[in-house]
């Protein structure tokens, strides 16, 4: 963005976190916002919640000051006008069904609360880490878009031959290990990674609200067919889906949904904090679980995205159902004026129609009565020549027994929060194959709670054996299915 005056004038007067900074009571609403939002990480909070919580800083502040009239207005008062347009600080919305008004914070004002926290003069500032940090990058992208094979393997090599030197040195003793400046330092990168990825959760909401408002206009102000409409809406749909944010954010979502990845997460977290460098800062105690924030940022943005879907459903629906009444009030108006026309019918010509083609049907094109052919059936075979019928057909069904595999489910879910489909049969391979496969999917669907994502695949294998004794491998490409407690 370049930063000219005509540029920043225009921020200044319309970009909310600009006028927050410029507020007369700034201090009070970046204070109270960070306090009840960004801190505890909330994404949404109840009208009256939120009201109470206000009422109590403004009191506190009236007694710390000595003036019953510093900040006169309500805290109802207060929390209408940061949401309202020409502030724009907080985001007032009803859900479906309810009455009851929720709170929620807009970016801009993450934004504006974030550059605030880093005008605080820092401990010390680190730059060896953001200096990896950056060849770290540099040598992804280049090794990520090579296309010699020869380059890779080279590169690969050396990567081979820095580790077996490691390895030796580790053998003779020499530990590589970092100091309390550098574990400080990286430290702190790591904490406020943490948090600017949490606060572009919100951002990719807001973003996806703005395309919601934008499509509802469109389809207000549409007067096209609708199958161009809809084309329309679902081009756009998936090119922001195809877009670098959104092949961003489902490479992330990947990343985070997978169960050894929290694990080896939450394992890290722990040893790090429980070193003496580390605890000497005395951070966050929210930094201990933060992927946990992480995943309840996640699943509270896919389901603002499930939402939206179901709004601008139901939006279509109601723009149908205006179109099909509009189309009866028109025949029924018809209707009513030929009532009315047709005691007095008009004199004169009423209609004049295009000559009509004359449709002929000669006689002999009629096709010609064709009985139908009766079935005939052979004597049956004398008693003595059938073959006796063998039984053991009977007993050769597949049934797979479901209660196994629901105490499997259970068993693997015990003290664990998530765990796939690929991760149950691994643990216990199929013996039915296709059949016990599709219990455990019609056990997703009626007993357990499953989350489903279409957009990554996991491999299903299993063996059969076919009437000549011998082994095949099946592999079925499965949607990753995720079952939770």
């Amino acid at each position: 963005m370049p930063l000219d005056i005509t540029t920043l004038e225009t921020l200044r007067d319309h970009h909310p976190a600009w006028r927050l900074l410029r507020s007369e009571h700034a201090p009070l609403v970046a204070s109270f916002l960070h306090r009840v939002f960004i801190a505890p990480n909330v994404r949404v909070m109840a009208a009256a919640d939120l009201a109470a919580a206000l009422e109590d800083t403004l009191y506190a502040l009236r007694q710390q000051r000595d003036d019953p009239q510093a900040f006169p207005r309500s805290a109802r008062a207060y929390l209408d006008d940061w949401a309202g347009p020409d502030k724009g600080w907080l985001r007032k919305f009803y859900r479906t069904g309810s009455d009851e008004a929720l709170f929620d914070l807009t970016p801009a004002t993450e934004q504006a609360i974030a550059w605030l926290g880093r005008l605080e003069a820092r401990r010390f500032v680190g730059t060896e880490s953001r200096l990896l940090t950056l060849f770290d990058l540099l040598r992804q992208m280049h090794e990520g878009s090579e296309t010699d094979p020869t380059v890779h393997l080279a590169e690969l090599r050396r990567k081979r031959d820095t580790l077996d030197a490691e390895i030796e040195r580790v053998r003779q003793g020499e530990l590589p290990l970092l100091d309390e400046t550098a574990l400080r330092e990286r430290f702190q990168q790591f904490s406020q990674l943490a948090r600017e990825l949490l606060n572009d959760f919100r951002e990719v909401e807001h973003n996806l609200r703005q395309l919601d408002r934008k499509v509802r206009e469109r389809i207000t102000l549409w007067d096209g067919g609708k199958g161009e409409l809809l084309e329309e809406i679902m081009g756009e749909r998936d090119a922001i889906h195809d877009s670098d944010q959104g092949r961003s954010f489902r490479a992330f979502w990947d990343l985070l949904m997978s169960s050894r990845r929290q694990q080896e997460l939450g394992r890290l977290l722990e040893q790090v904090l429980a070193l003496p460098a580390i605890a000497a800062l005395e951070p966050d105690a929210r930094l201990r679980r933060v992927h946990y924030d992480w995943l309840e940022a996640g699943e509270h943005t896919q389901r603002t995205v499930a939402q939206l879907s179901q709004q601008l459903r139901r939006f279509l629906d109601d723009q149908a159902w205006l179109e099909n009444r509009r189309i009866m009030d028109i025949l029924r108006g018809i209707e009513t004026q030929a009532l009315a026309l047709r005691e007095t019918p008009p004199t004169g010509t009423l209609m004049r129609l295009e000559a009509m083609a004359p449709s002929i049907n000669l006689p002999f094109e009629r096709p010609l009565y064709s009985p139908p052919l009766q079935p005939r059936f052979d004597d049956p075979l004398p008693e003595d020549e059938i073959a006796a019928p063998d039984p053991a057909a009977l007993f050769s069904q597949v049934v797979v027994d479901k209660g196994r595999l629901e105490r499997h489910i259970r068993r693997m879910l015990h003290g664990r929060d998530q765990i796939s489909l690929r991760e149950l049969i691994e643990t216990q391979p199929l013996r039915q194959g296709l059949a016990e496969l599709t219990a455990y999917l019609q056990l997703g669907c009626e007993t357990f709670t499953t989350v489903l994502d279409e957009h990554a695949t996991d491999p299903i294998a299993w063996e059969v054996t076919d009437a000549d004794g011998q082994h095949h491998r099946r592999v079925a490409q499965v949607p990753r299915l995720i079952f939770v407690p």
